[in-house]
């Protein structure tokens, strides 16, 4: 069994995630943005889920709750599910938190990061993004795109560890909305296996429903994605 980080448990894919896995035996860390918020998830603590909280808009509480976990038991794999849709904390929250965890977690042997159908349409620019979140600079599709080409590097330049990204479809939480019409099962079906399957070998993949999709051509092109990683550790000061 495994010790598996899933980041925004509280509601949504990430507690459909969190779950699962405890249902299946693995050890769960989950995360939640606050303590109050850390009350959506006493369920899973009485069954055995361990709790980290931090809000991933703040750089430095991300950087915190990564040192504490990396320097507590060692952590297997980790979903990086946490997102936000709009507003000035879509690149920190959706981007840099998750490359900050990457960076600073050393022991997992798996990440997948959680993507959308929706960074096709997002811009490979790096030149005006406010990685510190003090401005709105970048749509959701824009950090999508980013996240995706994270995976794909990390895969990349991390050969024993497997790195995905999958994109759950449009599915009903809070964040999808009521309206949305797939299948919420099968959002948090293909992120579980990627992280527990002992067979799995596949690494660099975008993914939807268990099957491999061709994803952004920005997220293949590897002068962009080193161009991103550079630029989140000069915005950071921490390297991948």
């Amino acid at each position: 069994m495994s010790r598996i980080l899933v980041t925004g448990s509280t509601d949504g894919l990430g507690r459909a995630t969190a779950d699962t896995l405890l249902r299946d035996g693995h050890e769960v860390v989950v995360h939640a943005r606050s303590t109050a918020r850390a009350d959506a998830v006493a369920d899973l603590l009485d069954r055995g889920a361990t709790l980290v909280v931090a809000d991933l808009s703040d750089r430095d509480a991300v950087i915190a709750a990564a040192r504490d976990l990396d320097a507590g038991d060692p952590i297997d794999a980790v979903v990086h599910n946490a997102g936000v849709i709009s507003g000035r904390a879509l690149i920190p929250v959706n981007v840099v938190a998750p490359y900050l965890f990457t960076a600073l977690l050393h022991a997992p042997t798996r990440h997948v990061y959680l993507s959308s159908g929706m960074h096709r349409g997002g811009r490979p620019r790096l030149d005006g993004v406010d990685w510190d979140g003090i401005a709105a600079t970048n749509t959701y599709s824009d950090t999508k795109l980013f996240v995706t080409a994270l995976a794909a590097e990390v895969a990349e330049r991390r050969p024993g560890v497997l790195s995905n990204a999958v994109d759950p479809g449009w599915v009903p939480t809070k964040m999808g909305g009521a309206g949305a019409s797939d299948d919420l099962e099968l959002g948090h079906r293909t992120q579980e296996a990627l992280v527990t399957d002992p067979d799995a070998t596949l690494s660099g993949g975008y993914w939807f429903h268990g099957q491999r999709q061709e994803p952004h051509q920005a997220v293949v092109d590897p002068q962009f994605r080193r161009q991103l990683i550079d630029a989140l550790a000069t915005a950071t000061g921490i390297t991948l």
